[in-house]
């Protein structure tokens, strides 16, 4: 992983943020993945920067939302990739290496959530140039929704602290990258229908936090 040159943090936080890429994979990108993972396991360093240059946009969305910080999303998406690196021989070839770095990327935010929690840290608010919350029923003027916006965002941030690790993972995957159930499952290691159940606690979970603020004014 050494030899390539880093850029601005500030620059590569914007372009990773306003990367257009969705969570699914396609047939012949996953078998380019295992050409370049053969390659990368054989010593060429190049073909290992060819798979972080494919896939850090991704993992930098997936990390910024599990902790809602951009400066650690970058370091979640860097550690990520190191361990990667480190297990390259544990990788099952016959297996997605995108749902492969999915998981090692969420186990990787899940340490620093854990870590902020044991540090009592307050949760951090997630803020940036493709910011995003669950899409909120018109239920009040617009000028009124924009004034409750920073609050929707704080509520959420919340709520995303008390969600399960595997309801975190989860809502993440489904709402803000748009994996499929049976991808979800390849993540956490179990079967689309227990994703789904997992995506729904969460849902629900995270609607009751907001309904308060988001219920029309009688």
């Amino acid at each position: 992983m050494s030899g390539a040159r880093a850029t601005p943090r500030s620059d590569r936080r914007r372009f990773l943020l306003t990367a257009g890429e969705t969570g699914s994979l396609t047939n012949s990108r996953m078998e380019n993945d295992r050409a370049f993972v053969a390659k990368a396991r054989s010593g060429d360093t190049d073909a290992f920067r060819a798979l972080v240059e494919r896939h850090s946009r991704v993992l930098f969305r997936l990390a910024f939302r599990m902790t809602g910080n951009a400066e650690d999303a970058e370091d979640v998406v860097q550690e990520s990739f190191l361990r990667a690196y480190r297990q390259l021989d544990k990788f099952d070839e016959r297996a997605s290496f995108g749902t492969w770095m999915y998981r090692i990327a969420a186990n990787c935010s899940l340490d620093l959530v854990r870590l902020r929690k044991r540090r009592n840290q307050a949760p951090v608010v997630a803020e940036g140039p493709d910011e995003s919350v669950p899409e909120l029923p018109s239920l009040a003027p617009s000028p009124e929704r924009i004034a409750l916006s920073g609050e929707v965002r704080e509520r959420l941030a919340a709520a995303m602290n008390e969600l399960s690790e595997t309801e975190r993972v989860a809502f993440v995957l489904r709402h803000f990258e748009g994996l499929r159930l049976e991808e979800i499952g390849e993540v956490l290691e179990c079967q689309p229908g227990a994703a789904k159940h997992s995506v729904f606690r969460a849902v629900q979970k995270l609607r009751r936090a907001l309904e308060p603020i988001v219920s029309p004014v009688r």
